[in-house]
């Protein structure tokens, strides 16, 4: 099964909701990565969860 791929114009747009800075997209886990808020917020079914307490934590 291919991973789906992240419409990169959407990847513009989109920003942490807690820091409001760009995000990075790692394709390999589906996340959206926040290097300043330290957190990974997942994407499911092609759509970013940009929600705070769905997040994971990085170390």
């Amino acid at each position: 099964m291919a991973v789906p791929s992240l419409d990169p114009k959407l990847l513009e747009i989109l920003v942490c909701p807690l820091t409001k800075t760009n995000l990075k997209y790692d394709k390999e886990k589906q996340e959206l990565i926040s290097d300043k808020a330290k957190l990974a917020y997942p994407i499911r079914d092609g759509i970013p969860v940009m929600l705070a307490d769905e997040a994971r934590k990085l170390d």
